[in-house]
């Protein structure tokens, strides 16, 4: 399996949600063909069948809680 459908996986079963590494995040809404845009600190992911923008920022390399949460939720609705 890879690193990303662990990930994904992971995300998906709210596995620590505080624990997932921001950079790994970013490469996975990537590879699952969000477009990413970056001013300053802000990640901007966006994708065309997706109504909600992902907005994201790091916490000391790590995804914050809540965003781990949006990612999430975009995968249940």
């Amino acid at each position: 399996m890879s690193k990303d459908k662990k990930l994904l996986l992971k995300i998906l079963q709210g596995e620590s949600n505080s624990n997932i590494i921001f950079s790994e995040l970013c490469r996975l809404l990537i590879n699952l063909g969000f477009k990413e845009r970056i001013k300053g600190s802000h990640h901007i992911y966006i994708k065309d069948d997706v109504e909600e923008i992902l907005n994201l920022q790091s916490d000391n390399s790590k995804a914050k809680t809540y965003q781990v949460k949006q990612v999430r939720n975009i995968y249940y609705l």
